[in-house]
């Protein structure tokens, strides 16, 4: 069969009709109208750690951003999906081979010896028609894998601020809460030394005293487990910068001077535009249908395109004096008959791996809507719980504070002192944890919006 032959019997295969391509499958979930929680407050910033007005937490993010080490590793693997792209891209474009040779051939007999020497090169070029647009469709496959690589590299940037700031609130919530376990360590130091001169002086019994050491003693060993976990979680912060734990620490005593940002969640359907996580799942799914059409093609006859031309001469690089030539030009097609059906196994793969990719997609959308419904309930309910908690621990310290005044009278026995002590202290201790409670959910809320998230970025990296 002639080569004209062959091209027009390949053109006509592709005029039939056979489309590679098919439309990007969608999940399937509508936006709702609006939150079952209603928020107003301030729009989520790129910057949105800044607004808990604390300057020692947009240092510690800082240090993170510069030195963390899963941020690197993230950064890396966009580079390496970049490399993936020029790899892939090099398929629409001619390989060409260059070969250099040179040999010396000594021959000896009863006459004598004789040296001979040749040389010879050769260039040789071959190229894929990408007829049914395979080749097209695996540097589509690697762009949108690359893009999926730079929205997980944000989210990983979203998940490690918020690490920082939910790591550095739990410090400061620890300190606060050690700040009130030695107060009241102090109340029961006191209030042991009220009753044991009460004892000397015959107002009270020995058991009255043996019961405010078990309570001095309590506070002190209630110490312990705080101190620890301040420890290791200001070693666990240190880390998340990427620094040693060793010699860290932060300067800030408590939760108190914190602010709580109050957010806006905006609309529903504005989440799918402003998630990493959810770009990255359309760019795989974009990846995933590329796949597809590549697995397509490979059902088809394939073309290539060969040519070579060579020299060779007898004497050492003498190819301009002298020496032999050739030429040739050489076009095959290529259709698989008989693979055991693996080609087509792998079409059902891809098909199958699409039909996935999308309910994954699905799954991510219906968890990002959780994830604002969930932050949005805990902003709202912990502020009104902090406020009540708040007015308990007022009361608390009153009743306290009337609770020595009658014990001292002789107007109340020990036990009540005793019991106002133990409610003071869990109503400061509750102040504490509800205010870290609050930080916390309002950094949930800001990276279930995304933190100010834009694909803007992510998008330019895929297309250098």
């Amino acid at each position: 069969m002639t080569t004209r032959k062959t091209l027009c019997i390949a053109v006509a295969l592709a005029l039939t009709g056979c489309s590679m391509t098919s439309p990007m499958l969608k999940p399937d979930v509508a936006a709702p109208i609006a939150w079952n929680e209603p928020a107003t407050g301030t729009a989520v910033s790129a910057d949105w750690w800044s607004t808990f007005g604390s300057a020692e937490l947009q240092q510690l993010v800082q240090q993170a951003l510069a030195g963390s080490p899963d941020l690197a590793i993230a950064t890396e693997r966009v580079r390496q999906a970049e490399a993936q792209v020029r790899v892939a891209g090099a398929s629409l474009f001619p390989t060409l081979d260059l070969g250099v040779g040179t040999s010396t051939r000594s021959t000896s007999d009863s006459r004598g010896s004789a040296t001979t020497n040749a040389s010879s090169y050769s260039l040789s070029a071959s190229y894929e028609v990408g007829l049914w647009g395979r080749n097209r469709a695996g540097v589509r496959s690697a762009q949108s894998a690359l893009q999926a690589t730079a929205y997980d590299r944000d989210s990983a940037r979203l998940t490690l601020i918020s690490g920082v700031a939910t790591s550095y609130f739990e410090v400061l919530s620890l300190r606060s809460r050690l700040s009130v376990a030695r107060e009241n360590l102090g109340i029961a130091e006191r209030v042991r030394d009220l009753v044991s001169a009460r004892v000397r002086n015959g107002a009270n019994s020995q058991l009255d005293l043996s019961r405010q050491e078990a309570t001095v003693l309590s506070q002190r060993a209630a110490l312990l487990p705080l101190e620890q976990q301040e420890r290791q979680t200001l070693a666990a912060l240190a880390v998340l910068i990427g620094t040693v734990p060793e010699g860290f620490d932060v300067k800030a005593a408590g939760v108190a001077d914190l602010a709580v940002p109050v957010v806006n969640p905006g609309l529903p359907a504005e989440l799918l535009v402003r998630r990493p996580d959810l770009a990255s799942a359309e760019a795989q799914l974009a990846a995933a249908n590329a796949d597809l059409a590549a697995a397509r093609a490979a059902l088809l006859p394939s073309i290539s395109l060969t040519g070579s031309a060579g020299a060779a001469s007898a004497a050492l690089l003498s190819f301009v004096s002298g020496g032999t030539s050739t030429l040739g030009l050489a076009l095959s097609v290529l259709q698989p008959i008989f693979d055991g059906g693996r080609l087509r196994g792998q079409k059902a793969v891809a098909e199958s791996r699409e039909r996935e990719v999308v309910e994954s997609y699905r799954k991510v959308i219906l968890a990002a809507f959780k994830d604002v419904e969930d932050a949005l309930v805990a902003a709202n309910r912990q502020g009104q719980q902090e406020t009540l908690q708040a007015q308990v621990q007022a009361q608390s310290s009153e009743a306290l504070r009337l609770a020595e005044i009658r014990y001292r009278e002789g107007a109340d026995d020990l036990l009540t002192v005793l019991d106002a002590q133990r409610t003071l202290f869990n109503a400061q201790d509750q102040v504490a944890q509800i205010r870290l409670n609050r930080l916390q959910a309002a950094v949930s809320l800001y990276r279930a919006l995304g933190g100010g998230w834009s694909a803007g970025a992510a998008a330019q990296v895929a297309q250098r």
